[in-house]
C-alpha cells in the first residue's frame, strides 16, 4: 500500500511540473550592438496595456556588457506584444532627451516601422504564437 501510495505520489508530482513547465512559450531576445559596458540594459514585454508605461508584464535589468545582450522570457501566454528596450548608460532608470527632444540614450524597439515621434503599440507589435519564439533587436 505504502508502495502505491508513494508511486501516485511521484506521478502526480511529475504531471504537475510538466503542468508548470507548459504554462507558455519561452520568448528569447536578442540585443545586438551594445556599443558600451556602462550603466544597464533594462527591457520590457509589453501588451497593449502596458506599453509606454513603466511596468511591463515581464522586465529585465541586466548590466552592460560590450557586444550582444541574450534575454530569456518565460510562461508567455500567446497573443500581440511589443518589446522595449534602453541602454540606460546613466543608471538614473528612464530615457534621457536632449533639449530638442530626441533621445541621448540608445534604444531599440520591436516592430519594423521607424516613425518620427513616439511609437505606437501597432507600430511595435509582434504576434506570439503556441511555439517558443526569438526576437532580435539592434541598437
Amino acid at each position: 500500500m505504502k508502495k502505491l501510495l508513494f508511486t501516485l505520489t511521484v506521478l502526480a508530482m511529475s504531471f504537475t511540473v510538466n503542468a508548470q513547465e507548459n504554462d507558455g512559450i519561452t520568448l528569447t531576445v536578442i540585443i545586438e550592438n551594445v556599443l558600451n559596458n556602462d550603466g544597464h540594459i533594462l527591457s520590457g514585454l509589453h501588451n497593449e496595456n502596458t506599453f509606454m508605461k513603466a511596468e511591463a508584464i515581464k522586465m529585465s535589468k541586466d548590466k552592460a556588457e560590450t557586444g550582444e545582450l541574450i534575454i530569456t522570457f518565460e510562461n508567455i501566454q500567446p497573443g500581440d506584444y511589443a518589446f522595449s528596450v534602453l541602454h540606460d548608460a546613466n543608471d538614473n532608470n528612464r530615457m534621457d532627451f536632449a533639449n530638442n527632444g530626441m533621445p541621448t540614450e540608445d534604444y531599440a524597439m520591436s516592430g519594423s516601422s521607424m516613425p518620427m515621434g513616439p511609437p505606437t503599440f501597432s507600430d511595435a507589435k509582434f504576434l506570439i504564437e503556441e511555439e517558443d519564439m526569438e526576437l532580435t533587436l539592434r541598437f
